[in-house]
């Protein structure tokens, strides 16, 4: 079996946490091999087994995850004792310690947040449209209103994700609002990483305190992708989703 490999961000340091890449489970194609959700056909003892394999590279109890819907529905999760799957919702928030919060992707972002002031911890999945919907705002507003959080104590990750390389939007003028227009690289392609990095600084997050991966999960074939899984690989798009977790020690 491949081993687990996953990204860490020096901004996180000291918290258990990873990006991780889709290696190192044991899963079938097309999920092969660290797929992370159940919600995209793979057998579910394969799913569990690649999350207990998670729990134990991270050395966390729990892994808190939510159906995500591509909504703004930010969640608390506090008080949790087994692993969890919430319904419908793309953002988590807590403060308890020994639980990672799991963003599932394949293009989409995974945003990371922690402020360690009041030792607090987020997790956004934030694709296309919740950046319309703007989730990070929502997110950051949570974490300053039920928490406590100053949004210029935030540190902030965006994981691999996406790139302007490969973001093309041809209905971009129905799909976008103007706001986003100016992110548009070229024709019909647009840096959703800039998005959300001006939406993180809009919200009150310090721009030195945000780290972006930088990496394309279209063109990098070491994680997911539905846009290459539809295009490339027999255009159904079906595929295993990689994970993005956040925990306190």
């Amino acid at each position: 079996m491949e081993e687990i490999r996953c990204l860490r961000s020096t901004l996180l340091a000291g918290l258990p946490h990873g990006m991780f890449s889709r290696s190192g489970g044991v899963s079938s194609p097309p999920f092969a091999s660290l797929n992370l959700s159940y919600g995209v056909g793979d057998d579910v003892e394969h799913v569990a087994a690649n999350r207990q394999r998670l729990k134990q590279h991270l050395e966390i109890k729990h892994i808190v995850s939510a159906v995500q819907v591509h909504g703004d529905r930010v969640l608390a999760a506090e008080d949790v004792r087994r692993d969890a799957e919430y319904e419908s919702a793309d953002a988590l928030v807590t403060s308890q310690r020994g639980i990672g919060l799991l963003i599932q992707q394949a293009d989409c972002q995974a945003v990371l947040l922690h402020d360690p002031a009041r030792e607090v911890i987020a997790a956004v999945h934030n694709g296309w449209k919740g950046s319309v919907l703007n989730i990070i705002a929502a997110t950051v507003r949570l974490m300053r209103d039920h928490y406590g959080c100053r949004p210029a104590d935030l540190r902030a990750v965006i994981s691999p994700s996406l790139g302007p390389c490969c973001a093309e939007f041809v209905n971009w003028r129905q799909e976008l609002p103007a706001s986003m227009h100016r992110h548009q690289i070229r024709e019909n392609y647009f840096d959703f990483w800039a998005v959300s990095q001006e939406q993180l600084t809009e919200s009150g997050v310090k721009a030195e305190q945000i780290e972006t991966a930088g990496i394309c999960t279209v063109c990098n074939r070491d994680f997911f992708s539905y846009r290459r899984a539809r295009h490339d690989e027999g255009g159904t798009g079906r595929t295993g989703r990689c994970g993005s977790v956040i925990s306190l020690a």
